[in-house]
């Protein structure tokens, strides 16, 4: 994805994502958040129409090894490069690119 086609890094990091029992910027959540989300998405993806949100529940799976692996404390901390490519993967941003 880039920038003629859908969001930037600066943009997806500055999404408001519930976590920590508040709302907060994407780039501020923490390693135990993400997983967090990981297995909150796990625990409620099954058959018909919550059968997609197993591949989400993946996706913040992903993230949260490559945070490890990159030592990243902090989603903001990750690649610039890959939080684009993961943006629509995590529901960051919405399948098509369009938050509206």
């Amino acid at each position: 994805m880039s920038a003629a086609d859908g969001p930037n890094a600066a943009s997806i990091l500055a999404e408001q994502v519930f976590a920590g029992g508040r709302s907060k910027p994407f780039a501020e959540l923490t390693l135990a958040e993400v997983e967090a989300r990981a297995q909150e998405l796990r625990e409620v993806s099954g058959w018909g129409p919550t059968a997609r949100v197993g591949s989400v529940a993946r996706e913040w799976g992903a993230l949260a090894r490559s945070m490890a692996d990159q030592g990243a404390e902090s989603v903001g901390q990750v690649d610039p490069e890959e939080l684009v490519a993961r943006a629509q993967k995590l529901w960051i941003v919405p399948p098509g690119g369009s938050l509206l």
